[in-house]
């Protein structure tokens, strides 16, 4: 179909004679471009994760004001056509199952345009397209699914809308701003008879470019719209050459988003592969990490504006692979925490520009540069020797047993990554692909966390027992507001609340003590579960919608104790232990101390009793605990803190054969104890002592080391256990 050229509002000087009587400047030949998927149209184009069935361009010569061939071309679409399409388009799956497919259409679609812009002068030509979402949400995308080349022309391009407001600022903001719109603006008539999908919008955008072309035009298609063609890594924010930390640096909240359900081997190039076609800043993918220091899941992304941020949001549950990825609203505040710089020393370590980062875990504590240098071994150099390694410490300088190394490209680090469990003296050495957020995160984790963190909830019982099942008597809770209550969920749930157990709502919090989106419901019985489960399952709070699905006690229990339970099973607790209290310990009555009111308040009266007046003094403001109250050392204190809600805390219990030799003055201090697993057999006194040389110890007449182990071991056998006062 070859529709005569639409012709200038007003008339104008005859471009003939201009171009023979002196060259105009301003942009070269533009090729204005439409384009459609099997799915949503309009604005929301490409928030579907459809394919594209529909390419419509014609080339305009700015200077000459000609314009080309119109030309129209389909595309192979194996996905249905939704009502939407079908009834804009006409368009059938028959004609859409002959079509070629998506790379023998952009073939076409090169020579096709070479060609009429040979015919119309020649130059260097520029894609115009109505809005942003036809390149950035669906043609970058889905040649990355498809794995497409795609040629430059395809990288940069003129926004119509944008164009159209910079020469009339007054009218609605650019992102507003249609086809339609902008017509009748202009005052333009267009043929409503012409009814060829697509056709009409590319014969539109024609007419509007020609007649902004009239006007003052000094400004106009001068500035394109780029899309990155590779992620950028590095530090975000940048560093700063000074000696406070990129940590004070402002993000814009406007520009972040957090994505969820990634899978754990993510790379920070597979995320900015699912963001395709957007621009994501220097360094702007985050990968989160959990309390043991390993991937969660989750990665922050920070986008160059906050268009491409709103771009972003409508990928809201597209696919990575098999998986589909949840997209929402973050902070700049988080991403800092996240990806924030420590340290002149990381700061340096990240400073060299297109460097492959690994990290190496599982290093023996004396290892130094040296050592894991010779492990890589000279076939993968590391990028500076020496310098390109950066060891993770603690505060007080002791090694973690983590590092990370640079590598010039792609081939060093693969050879590197070889070496994955490979044996560096009596250690297997675990490799994997990092980030520069990931060394920011690993370094800030170990710099502002001290090496035996201690729990900030108070060393009083659970009042009331975990009973322990597999039978499917609860309900898990996944996707909740961060700001949801216990009052948002009993209402969330509806008449199903009726059916809650006594202390039954159990809020999952993250490590540092927040809403993690997670609760968990004990039920009445397995089938008030399932029924509130089927009842609610996707049902909205506060414009979110909350999965609910049933779980078993045991399951609950294993993610309050600080394990895992998602899609793919289960997976245990950082502690090794079944349980926090083990059966076969014993209790141990404490000397009664003081709690403070604040702390009074999270339990009930029955458990607690009013500290005695004396004639004379004001009016107590502690309590004591009451008579059947127990005080539980806590013994996993070093492990970091489970993701559970205050009420649903467990603490290990004294072994009574500790109690029997310790001293009673240090017995009588709430927290003096500290157990530690895992010693190995020919560890000595002096070894212990020296992992607590950071803190500060009780007198030397209290302090001693006390064996627990099985009672049927040898005398010649050391214990594996031992509790220090």
């Amino acid at each position: 179909m070859t529709p005569p050229p639409p012709q200038p509002p007003s008339p104008g000087p005859n471009p003939a004679a201009d171009s023979a009587a002196e060259p105009r400047s301003g942009p070269g030949p533009l090729v204005v471009l439409f384009g459609a998927t099997a799915g949503a149209l309009g604005s929301d184009l490409g928030s579907d994760e459809t394919d594209l069935i529909l390419l419509v361009w014609q080339v305009v010569e700015p200077r000459s004001r000609q314009v080309g061939t119109l030309h129209k071309s389909l595309v192979r679409a194996e996905a249905a056509l939704s009502p939407q399409c079908r009834e804009a388009s006409g368009l059938s799956a028959d004609s859409l199952a002959r079509a070629e497919p998506l790379d023998k259409v952009l073939q076409q679609f090169s020579q096709l345009v070479s060609g009429d812009v040979a015919l119309l002068g020649g130059g260097p030509y520029m894609l115009c397209t109505d809005g942003q979402q036809l390149l950035r949400q669906v043609l970058h995308p889905e040649a990355s699914r498809k794995n497409l080349p795609l040629p430059d022309i395809f990288f940069s391009f003129y926004d119509l809308r944008r164009e159209f407001h910079v020469q009339h600022p007054g009218t609605c903001p650019a992102r507003d701003l249609t086809v339609a719109s902008m017509a009748q603006d202009l005052g333009l008539e267009t043929d409503a008879t012409e009814d060829d999908f697509g056709v009409w919008e590319v014969k539109t955008m024609v007419a509007v470019i020609l007649h902004l072309l009239e006007g003052p035009g000094g400004q106009l298609f001068s500035k394109p719209e780029v899309v990155k063609q590779k992620y950028e890594t590095g530090p975000c924010p940048d560093p700063v050459p000074c000696t406070h930390s990129s940590k004070a640096e402002v993000v814009d909240s406007e520009t972040v988003v957090r994505a969820r359900g990634l899978p754990w081997q993510s790379s920070d190039q597979d995320v900015a592969r699912f963001f395709k076609g957007l621009n994501i800043a220097r360094g702007g993918v985050a990968l989160c990490l959990n309390a043991q220091g390993r991937r969660n899941g989750e990665a922050l992304i920070r986008f160059v504006d906050s268009e491409q941020r709103d771009l972003a949001l409508r990928r809201h549950k597209h696919h990575m692979g098999v998986r589909y990825i949840e997209v929402y609203k973050a902070t700049g505040e988080e991403f800092v925490k996240i990806a924030g710089g420590t340290s002149l020393e990381v700061a340096r370590f990240l400073s060299r520009e297109d460097q492959v980062i690994l990290r190496l875990r599982g290093l023996p504590f004396s290892a130094g540069p040296a050592d894991v240098l010779g492990f890589l071994g000279p076939e993968c150099p590391v990028t500076g020797g020496a310098d390109g390694l950066l060891f993770v410490r603690h505060p007080d300088g002791r090694p973690t047993g983590d590092a990370f190394a640079l590598f010039a490209c792609e081939e060093l680090a693969q050879a590197a990554l070889r070496r994955h469990k490979g044996m560096l003296g009596k250690r297997y050495i675990e490799l994997f692909r990092s980030t520069a957020a990931e060394v920011q995160q690993v370094l800030n984790r170990y710099a502002s966390t001290p090496l035996l963190p201690t729990l900030n909830a108070p060393l009083l019982p659970i009042p009331f027992p975990l009973a322990a099942g597999t039978g499917r008597d609860c309900v898990r809770l996944r996707g909740l507001p961060y700001t949801a209550t216990i009052e948002d969920i009993l209402s969330f749930l509806g008449e199903a609340a009726a059916d809650i157990r006594p202390h039954g709502v159990h809020m999952v919090l993250n490590q540092q003590g927040r809403p993690s989106g997670d609760a968990f419901i004990q039920m009445t019985s397995a089938e008030r579960a399932l029924a509130a489960a089927q009842r609610c399952h996707k049902k909205m709070m506060k414009e979110r919608y909350v999965e609910v699905v049933p779980c078993s006690t045991e399951e609950m229990s294993r993610v309050l104790m600080g394990g895992t339970l998602g899609r793919s099973g289960m997976s245990p607790p950082p502690c090794k232990l079944p349980c926090l209290s083990p059966p076969a310990y014993a209790t141990f009555q404490a000397t009664p101390a003081l709690i403070p009111t604040e702390t009074a308040a999270l339990y009930p009266s029955s458990a607690l009793l009013p500290a005695p007046r004396v004639p004379g003094a004001p009016t107590p403001v502690a309590y004591y605990p009451g008579p059947a109250t127990q005080f539980y050392m806590n013994y996993t204190a070093y492990y970091p803190s489970p993701p559970v809600s205050p009420t649903t805390l467990g603490y290990l219990t004294t072994p009574s054969a500790a109690l029997a030799s310790a001293p009673t003055s240090v017995l009588s201090q709430p927290g003096a104890l500290v157990r530690m697993q895992g010693i190995p057999y020919t560890a000595g006194m002096k070894d212990l002592l020296s992992v607590f040389q950071a803190y500060q110890l009780a007198p030397d007449d209290y302090t001693s080391l006390i064996p627990v182990g099985d009672p049927s071991r040898t005398v010649l056998q050391a214990p594996k256990e031992w509790v220090c006062l």
